[in-house]
């Protein structure tokens, strides 16, 4: 059986900074804590959990807040969760998940218990009223999304605006010149989700800045709405050429209301989305698209939480650069 021991000579620390590494009660350096890390994954060095927690004061358990709000699209949210799972796994690390609409009330009750250490925080909103308990709490915390005031709080996301803009300077750079957005269904911009406002922006920018006719529409999830707002563009936007998603469960039958109205995707009208790859790439038109990158959103929220739990400095502000790849659904206006 690997010991402690065996791990601090294999890592060439002492065995009371591969304590510290596991416990997190004294900072170390983040070289040293790598390596610690390294040297135990690589003996496989197996902690005894409860003495672990005895010693640290740690329930070595994460909170993930998902509150699974109306309009949200669980597949998506599943996919970040899964991530956060999986690296918490590689930090010897449960998962906590909190699905109910509980707000700073229902973050408190967690947190003044010693069942989690740190908590991760799902679907935030711009002016969101978990925030102020967030800054006060003494556990550390990590949000996936930005509230419009992100001073004092840790953040990570995809840049959603930048995703916006993105899409339509492909669009604009292949001639398109009247464009549209069809985005989140209504209840998400109402409650001011950041991810879905900032895709707005970023969007409506990207067209005043390329001199585009531009429109944005929210869609309720569901075919017979694809099918209802394909037919208000058509009437209210004879002109249009170039459409942007960003609703994962309307993406297809969007594709297939337009085509049943007499509009070929890509020959008449180019179509992009924000949203996971394997949607975009196994849609009847494979669709030109921004990826929604949750695995690693996922595991840099853990990575960032572990550092705060280590003691160590972390940036308040990740925001990852949005990647288009280029499918068979856009192509130069004709």
């Amino acid at each position: 059986m690997v010991k402690i021991t065996d791990v601090a000579r294999h890592a060439g620390v002492s065995p009371s900074t591969v304590s510290y590494a596991l416990s997190g009660k004294r900072p170390i350096s983040e070289e040293t804590r790598q390596r610690v890390e390294a040297s135990i994954r690589e003996l496989g060095y197996r902690p005894h959990a409860g003495a672990r927690a005895l010693a640290s004061s740690r329930s070595n358990v994460l909170a993930l807040v998902v509150p699974l709000r109306a309009g949200i699209h669980v597949p998506v949210v599943m996919q970040f969760a899964v991530s956060v799972v999986t690296a918490a796994r590689r930090h010897d690390h449960d998962v906590l998940l909190l699905t109910q609409e509980e707000g700073g009330d229902g973050l408190r009750r967690v947190a003044d218990t010693a069942l989690v250490d740190a908590l991760i925080v799902m679907d935030v909103q711009l002016h969101d009223g978990r925030l102020p308990l967030l800054r006060a709490l003494d556990r550390p915390s990590v949000l996936i999304g930005f509230p419009a005031e992100p001073a004092g709080l840790t953040c990570i996301d995809l840049d959603f605006a930048a995703a916006g803009e993105l899409c339509v300077e492909h669009l604009a750079g292949l001639g398109h010149r009247v464009v549209a957005l069809v985005g989140s269904p209504p209840e998400v911009y109402v409650r001011g989700t950041g991810f879905a406002q900032r895709v707005v922006r970023g969007f409506t920018a990207a067209a005043d800045r390329c001199g585009l006719s531009s429109s944005v529409h929210p869609c309720e999830a569901g075919p017979a709405a694809a099918r209802r707002v394909a037919e208000l563009l058509l009437r209210e936007r004879p002109a249009l050429t170039g459409v942007i998603v960003h609703n994962e469960p309307v993406l297809e039958p969007l594709i297939d209301a337009f085509e049943a109205m007499g509009l070929r995707v890509p020959g008449d009208l180019s179509v992009t989305a924000i949203c996971p790859d394997e949607v975009a790439g196994r849609a009847r038109v494979p669709v030109t698209s921004v990826a929604i990158p949750a695995a690693e959103v996922g595991a840099g929220a853990v990575d960032l939480l572990m550092r705060k739990l280590g003691g160590a400095a972390v940036p308040e502000a990740t925001l990852l650069s949005p990647r288009l790849t280029v499918r068979a659904s856009t192509v130069p206006r004709p």
